[in-house]
């Protein structure tokens, strides 16, 4: 999901609860923190000795002790407008840093407007050869894809 995209989910439903879904299906506490909110860019080099960067933007989460705290979408646009300078552009793709164990990074893959508030689903991510022909692994697919390059 962009930026733009989750900024329109967040204003075209004020003032309501914002949940996150994990990929295994379960949640991250209701009472999470955005304790960040960055611009994060990598520029790097692949295999195939092609140079490559990515930016998103980033939302980490914590979850605290503070059982009463709760996030609406209007706080949470608010944190994002205060951003806004930072993140420099809104055709960003949207990654949350949570911890639940070890500190993994997950895309935002859809948000689900729910009688209890948003659902923001979160996919996971995967490593992958850039360079499949230069580096001779060949067209590989992915665990659970069908296909080689299908995910």
């Amino acid at each position: 999901m962009t930026l733009d995209t989750f900024l329109k989910v967040l204003s075209a439903n004020p003032a309501v609860a914002v949940h996150l879904m994990l990929p295994d299906l379960s949640f991250v506490p209701a009472h999470f923190h955005i304790t960040e909110v960055g611009r994060v860019h990598k520029d790097f080099i692949d295999c195939g000795g092609t140079i490559r960067s990515t930016t998103a933007c980033v939302l980490q989460v914590w979850v605290a002790q503070d059982f009463d705290h709760r996030l609406d979408t209007t706080k949470l646009a608010m944190v994002m407008q205060l951003a806004a300078p930072l993140l420099k552009s809104t055709d960003l793709s949207v990654e949350v840093e949570y911890e639940n164990e070890t500190v993994s990074l997950f895309h935002v893959a859809a948000a689900e407007v729910t009688p209890s508030g948003i659902l923001f689903h979160l996919g996971t991510k995967h490593t992958a050869c850039l360079a499949p022909d230069q580096c001779g692994v060949g067209a590989v697919a992915k665990p659970g894809c069908a296909a080689p390059g299908c995910c």
